[in-house]
């Protein structure tokens, strides 16, 4: 196989392992490497707030791909290692060890990093955060001695690892400092509702609480102090702060960097055959009312159809990522999955009893159908999917009555 034009990709991701899958499934045929910073092979992150601290899933579960996939498909893995310097004049990328790999196409799949807290205590033992597979075992190992946990955080990690957690049997508190859970990602209807099933479920919620300080004894937290002076007394802290994207390689290259690395519907970044894809990729998004320009969107789904794109450009057929974005979070016995991107002044139609736990939100701009969540609703998730795919329009009384049949809309 030459090796003239090789694939290098930054980021043993699910970005980075999906574009070299699909190069491979178009027909490249030049050298594709993979340099990720982590010992372990690459791996599924949804487990890690989810089925592995409640003991549902184990490590050996987690590979994203089989232990012959990269063999069969001449992919190098470069592991533990970790690229410093880009030279996109040179076409080159240089490794901590010194190492410098030349390329063909660059692709950057870096990911993001827990938001740094810096605030007094929070090097205390007991105090942790979730993105690696190291993190989330040592949050799992710790959870099987707490007994009072405080999450920081109100999004969607924070929520599935207090609910992971309040499964384990641990008191938890969680402290949020925007009014409403989820605010970002959510409008104020399914805040309340994500709020009142972990509060029915023995989950303390603090809103538009800040941290003043983390309170320790004998090295490890005992407590932590809101911005009122109130004390949670607790012997696990994990955070759920959010994260940023790891475009530092980008930036020092000179690359256009705005939240992420800018990138237009196929990877493309400001320099020349440097690509990028997952979160730490800023995307342009098809133009459509109401949406922004471009985004940033932290999902696998959005990880994977970025990188797909990608692969469509290192081949020349070209197929920009038109794709509609979806998420789904397990929380106790709920599954909310979302599809879409809803904005302010959306019409909200209400599908089902939200005491059920079984319903779907929809919401219409202008008569179409942009965004749903859904609860417990997987088949009208898929549907949703498609139907605002195609951009169809619906009224709010065919889709607030759950004996309409949404497959029947062209």
């Amino acid at each position: 196989m030459a090796a003239a034009h090789p694939l290098v990709i930054v980021g043993a991701s699910y970005a980075g392992v999906q574009l070299a899958a699909s190069a491979r499934e178009l027909g490249f045929e030049e050298r594709i490497v993979i340099v990720g910073d982590e010992v372990h092979a690459p791996y599924q992150r949804p487990p890690l707030s989810k089925g592995l601290l409640t003991g549902k899933t184990s490590v050996d579960n987690l590979a994203l791909r089989g232990p012959d996939f990269f063999a069969q498909n001449a992919i190098d893995l470069m592991l533990g290692r970790r690229a410093t310097a880009l030279d996109p004049g040179a076409r080159s990328v240089r490794l901590d060890d010194g190492a410098v790999l030349d390329y063909g196409w660059l692709a950057l799949a870096t990911g993001a990093r827990c938001r740094p807290f810096a605030l007094p205590g929070s090097t205390l033992e007991g105090v942790l955060d979730l993105r690696t597979l190291d993190d989330a075992l040592r949050i799992a190992d710790a959870a099987g001695r707490t007994e009072r946990a405080c999450v920081i955080g109100g999004g969607f990690i924070g929520l599935e690892v207090a609910s992971a957690l309040r499964a384990r049997g641990a008191e938890v508190t969680v402290v949020e400092a925007q009014p409403h859970l989820l605010a970002r990602a959510f409008p104020q209807l399914m805040s309340s509702y994500v709020e009142n099933a972990h509060r029915r479920r023995g989950v303390a919620l603090l809103t538009g609480r800040g941290v003043r300080a983390l309170h320790g004894a004998q090295g490890r937290v005992a407590a932590v102090e809101l911005d009122d002076g109130t004390r949670i007394d607790c012997d696990l802290v994990v955070l759920g702060i959010g994260v940023l994207p790891n475009a530092e390689l980008a930036q020092q290259a000179g690359i256009a960097v705005d939240n992420g690395i800018v990138v237009d519907m196929l990877g493309r970044t400001s320099a020349p055959r440097v690509l990028a894809a997952g979160d730490v990729a800023s995307m342009a998004l098809p133009p459509a009312p109401g949406v922004p320009a471009r985004m940033r969107l932290e999902s696998i789904q959005s990880a994977n159809d970025g990188a797909r794109a990608l692969a469509s450009l290192v081949v020349g057929r070209e197929a920009p990522c038109t794709a509609v974005p979806w998420f789904w979070s397990d929380q106790f016995d709920l599954k909310l999955q979302m599809t879409g991107l809803a904005a302010p002044g959306d019409e909200v139609v209400l599908r089902g009893d939200m005491a059920s736990d079984r319903f779907s939100v929809f919401y219409l701009r202008q008569g179409t159908l942009v965004a749903a969540h859904s609860v417990n609703k997987p088949a009208e998730h898929m549907q949703s999917r498609k139907l605002i795919g195609a951009r169809a329009r619906l009224g709010a009384d065919q889709l607030a009555d759950p004996s309409f049949d949404l497959k029947t809309v062209a």
